[in-house]
């Protein structure tokens, strides 16, 4: 479906804004797409064509690889207002990692074209974009150098804060991936992830419910996850 310039909050927003006359904005508010996504639904296909500039607008998404053994290779988690297809738009022809939705999640996407169009006629737009592409990875980089410095129990309790820190700003909250996924990406074994989570119950640092996690002593997930 269209839509207009109405995210009030959109960081694609004010990449553009910030950069690009009014005719072209206009363009752009008239040229891209929203388009809904069920969890599980397939975003970005490895190996597909590029075509568009992909932002996401609601929801939660992971970015993988799939290792030659078949397994899925979790490098990281992309929230609201984050780009995700900045890693593969400008280097490659085709994409090289996979995005599925975590959650019920809108995507915006304008055609590559025409933002090739933009970065080959603006200055200051192609530097706004490159500066963008730069926070990306560097993200990745630093969020990996992080997790790789810790032991078991402070891998998990990363994972567990990153959720309640970053995605949900809620102690209590709905863990959307599963303990495979979270080995996956934190580079452990399924059976330590539950292993781990069990043994933060049984301490009281956190509440299972099913698929729900309470953290129950913030304080004490943090300083685990600060000196694991």
């Amino acid at each position: 479906m269209k839509a207009g310039c109405t995210c009030d909050n959109c960081e694609l927003k004010g990449l553009f804004y910030e950069n690009i006359n009014d005719v072209m904005i206009e363009s752009i508010c008239n040229s891209k797409i929203e388009q809904e996504f069920k969890k599980g639904d397939v975003i970005i296909n490895s190996n597909d064509t590029i075509t568009e500039f992909i932002y996401l607008k609601e929801g939660l998404v992971k970015l993988f690889k799939i290792a030659e053994n078949g397994e899925e290779q979790i490098f990281t988690f992309a929230k609201p207002f984050d780009f995700v297809s900045l890693l593969s738009v400008f280097t490659y022809n085709r994409h090289n990692y996979s995005v599925v939705a975590i959650e019920p999640s809108i995507t915006c996407s304008i055609q590559l074209s025409e933002l090739n169009s933009l970065l080959e006629s603006n200055n200051k737009f192609a530097i706004s974009t490159l500066k963008k592409l730069s926070v990306v990875s560097d993200k990745i980089i630093q969020e990996s150098l992080k997790i790789k410095q810790k032991n078991v129990k402070g891998r998990v309790a990363y994972i567990l804060l990153f959720f309640s820190d970053i995605i949900y700003q809620s102690k209590y909250f709905s863990l959307p991936i599963s303990r495979k996924d979270i080995a996956n990406f934190v580079g452990v074994s399924t059976e330590n992830v539950i292993r781990t989570m069990s043994e933060f119950r049984k301490e009281e640092i956190i509440g299972i419910f099913g698929k729900h996690i309470e953290i129950i002593d913030y304080n004490k997930l943090k300083k685990i996850c600060e000196l694991g």
